[in-house]
């Protein structure tokens, strides 16, 4: 027993050693097996026509020297051994293929220019099939011995597949070539697959998932359904919740489509997929009205959304796109990333750092560029910050926009589209209320004479953008938690990036003058069960208090300084439709330019002198649904916090 386990464990060694030669020595030892194949296969063939293991064949012994010295130049040629073995695929066939099928025709030219007449000719026809199978099985024996001396190296992890179509069959084979995982299981819904066996893995039903994945201690599960809705993601993802089954996605058609990411490209479920909700496709007519062969502007092209706005921009082809942005860093990973995206591109792609409020340089860059299209992303967003720093971020958020639509209104663009947000609505925090200044001052330029378009377009939070919960909750589950929500009922707005900055173009284009368009959000998120989700989708547990069980505990830290429990998107119940089924049009009060420009000029005067209390005070009395909690954690006379 002792001998062989170390007779087992020397060869395992030994074959570690050969698996981990250098390329040029791994394709000399092919030559070598394949020199010593082909003729094995010429006498096989032989043997086999005239029925004797022991065959004469002594009248012809050369050719066991000519078919492989032959044979072999073929296979270089062919590029088989430029193969990597460990990477083989279907297509080592056909190279197989055609490199036996030139020594066959070797070996029959060279029987009839010697005209041996007494060489059984019907054993041309076995030496063609029998070499074919030498060859290709040498491969895939080689191929098999590597992966599995490679499994032993390092454990791989199971993993089922739900889909076992055309996407589940390219994962499981990309994932058997690597080194993290290993598929064990199939599940998909056609009852006509059940029992099949699919790159040599047998396919069950859904049904039995969770018994079956317990059973082969499986606790991770791929969605392989690339071109299944949000609809039916949900579904699928609702009955694995809380079931310690750790889900994830390979990418969605449209990424496949255009090659983004690859089918193997594999993510944890997102929140896109719980919000079961699928993307309405955009109105090309509508994406391409402001953008294609115009001269298009976006400022903060660096954050999240302005970001976005610049790879929906330039894939429907502007003469160019001029990202404005403040923060060096910011404007220097956009560069980067478009460059490496947007190879071959016709479009000029034009990097400025500037600042909104610098009127004379961006009516300069206006000019300079011929720009039709201005798209304003610019703007302090996130809640806290802005609730402390009241200053700084009204110079930013209300004047930095009026400089944008003067120098617009200067320059004769023809449109120029504010991006808004929801905590506009009824705002309860001083960001909203800087947000919904903003819409008010474009709506009252709208009425003045100008040939410039101005319009607005207000959404809800969006999936990935800097300060957003999802990211904050990935990270906090990765070092193992707690999750920090601020209230328990606390609920949200979501939609994809994408979607938003897609929405956002083809709303612009809808506008006649002072527009507020609101997008379809759907249905709104409480973040408790949001971070409930992403943790049991995560293969873990929520923390359980009076059981002591669970992984990952969710903490309540309280409501932020002007954070609303439920966000909403209209003013009023003045809204109409529009053509897009995603955008409605908001009809709500404003302000006349006249006694906006009053309020705009001491709120100006407030601003020069840091009178925060002043500023909040006077925003109270602009935007009357600002309502807010005392504000008792500004200074009692001036902010400092914003010098």
């Amino acid at each position: 027993m002792l001998s062989s386990f170390n007779v087992e464990k020397g060869m395992s060694i030994y074959l570690a050693k050969l698996a981990y030669l250098p390329r040029r020595t791994k394709i000399i030892v092919m030559m070598l097996a394949d020199l010593a194949l082909l003729p094995l296969a010429l006498w096989s063939s032989i043997a086999l026509r005239l029925g004797t293991f022991n065959p004469y064949v002594f009248d012809y012994w050369w050719l066991f020297l000519i078919v492989p010295i032959c044979t072999v130049p073929f296979f270089i040629r062919l590029g088989l051994y430029r193969s990597v073995i460990r990477f083989l695929d279907i297509e080592i066939i056909k190279t197989v293929f055609y490199g036996v099928t030139l020594s066959t025709l070797t070996l029959v030219a060279v029987l009839l220019m010697t005209r041996a007449v007494t060489f059984p000719r019907s054993s041309i026809l076995i030496y063609w099939v029998i070499s074919s199978g030498y060859i290709a099985f040498s491969r895939y024996f080689a191929r098999g011995v590597l992966r599995s001396i490679e499994r032993k190296q390092k454990r791989r992890q199971k993993v089922a597949i739900y889909g076992a179509g055309r996407a589940g069959l390219q994962t499981a084979l990309a994932l058997m070539s690597g080194p993290e995982y290993s598929p064990v299981l199939f599940f998909d819904d056609n009852p006509e697959m059940h029992g099949a066996l699919v790159a040599g893995i047998r396919v069950h039903d859904p049904a039995l998932a969770l018994e079956i994945m317990d059973r082969v201690d499986c606790y991770q599960l791929l969605l392989a359904l690339p071109s299944a809705s949000r609809v039916r993601k949900k579904e699928i993802i609702n009955k694995f919740e809380g079931q310690s089954i750790q889900l994830k996605t390979i990418p969605g058609l449209g990424e496949l489509v255009t090659g983004t990411v690859m089918i193997d490209d594999i993510r944890e479920v997102g929140v896109e997929d719980l919000l079961g909700r699928d993307p309405v496709p955009p109105f090309q007519d509508l994406i391409t009205s402001c953008i294609t062969n115009k001269s298009v502007l976006v400022t903060g092209a660096g954050g999240s959304i302005g970001s976005e706005l610049c790879r929906q921009i330039l894939l429907n082809n502007p003469t160019k796109i001029i990202l404005y942005e403040r923060s060096e860093y910011a404007l220097y990973k956009i560069e980067q990333e478009l460059k490496r995206t947007f190879i071959g591109s016709e479009t000029e792609i034009v990097h400025v750092l500037g600042d909104i409020q610098d009127q004379a340089y961006l009516e300069s860059i206006l000019a300079q560029y011929q720009v039709e299209t201005v798209y304003h992303a610019a703007a302090y967003k996130h809640v806290p910050l802005v609730e402390r720093n009241i200053v700084s971020s009204v110079q930013n958020n209300v004047f930095g926009t009026l400089k944008v639509a003067l120098a617009s209104k200067q320059q004769k663009v023809k449109t120029c589209v504010l991006i808004s947000t929801d905590k506009a609505v009824r705002p309860t925090n001083v960001m909203g209320a800087t947000k919904r200044l903003a819409e008010l001052l474009l709506q009252a330029m709208a009425n003045e004479k100008s040939s410039t378009l101005y319009c607005m377009v207000r959404f809800g939070n969006v999936l990935g953008s800097s300060g957003s919960v999802v990211p904050l909750f990935k990270d906090q589950i990765k070092i193992g938690g707690p999750i920090t929500v601020t209230h328990p009922s606390v609920t949200r707005y979501f939609m994809t990036i994408t979607e938003a900055s897609q929405l956002v173009i083809q709303a612009g284009a809808m506008g006649v003058g002072g527009d507020v368009f609101v997008l379809d959000m759907g249905e709104s998120v409480k973040i408790y069960d949001l971070a409930k989700k992403m943790i049991e989708l995560s293969g873990l547990e929520v923390y359980d208090k009076v059981t002591g069980k669970g992984d990952i505990a969710i903490e309540f830290t309280g409501l932020r300084a002007g954070e609303k429990l439920y966000e909403e998107l209209l003013i009023g119940n003045n809204v109409s439709k529009t053509n897009h089924p995603r955008i409605m049009r908001a009809q709500e009060d404003y302000i006349s330019w006249p006694e906006l420009e009053a309020y705009l000029a001491r709120l100006n005067t407030y601003c020069v002198h840091g009178d925060s209390i002043a500023i909040y005070s006077l925003l109270q009395e602009i935007v009357k649904e600002f309502k807010s909690p005392s504000y008792e954690a500004l200074p009692s006379v001036k902010s400092t916090t914003d010098h």
